[in-house]
């Protein structure tokens, strides 16, 4: 890999969505974390954007029914997962949930799952690679949508187990 490839590397990686990308591959590692610098962008602008008095005078009454919100969301959604796993991505690439355009999705959500059953296939680096269930159950939520960029360990599938 020469400075010219790895320079255009930075480029793709910069202009998409990605926050984290890692690549090995012979002796050349590399690395890329880009959600420090996401989030300082984004809390300057604001600022700049919107004056201090401004913010000031809108946040306490904000803050407290978006936190009533949060509270009741939050203790909803934990006891709603209590008895979900949750499947995440092995890598970085892009998710299909069927091995052609053509033919039907490998679950569904609601399809029982076994042990070994495909579940989609995220290509990286021109390779195809099948990702398999870890164990039986349920598909009860499919996470991702066809076609969109997956990070490593981002949650794909929601899975009762049984």
């Amino acid at each position: 890999m020469d400075l010219k490839d790895i320079r255009e590397l930075v480029q793709m990686i910069n202009s998409s969505e990605l926050a984290y990308f890692e690549l090995k591959m012979d002796d050349n590692y590399i690395k890329m974390d880009k959600s420090l610098t996401r989030s300082l962008v984004g809390k300057t602008s604001v600022e700049n954007i919107v004056g201090k008095e401004e913010i000031n005078k809108n946040i306490n009454s904000e803050i407290v029914n978006k936190n009533t919100e949060l509270d009741i969301e939050e203790k909803v959604l934990v006891k709603e997962d209590e008895n979900l796993l949750t499947i995440n991505s092995p890598m970085v690439g892009t998710f299909y949930g069927s091995s052609s355009p053509d033919s039907s999705p490998f679950v569904s959500e609601g399809s029982k799952v076994s042990k070994g059953d495909a579940l989609c296939i995220i290509e990286a680096m021109k390779l195809m690679n099948e990702i398999e269930c870890e164990y039986n159950g349920e598909i009860v939520k499919i996470l991702i949508k066809e076609g969109q960029m997956v990070e490593y360990g981002q949650p794909m599938f929601k899975v009762r187990r049984g």
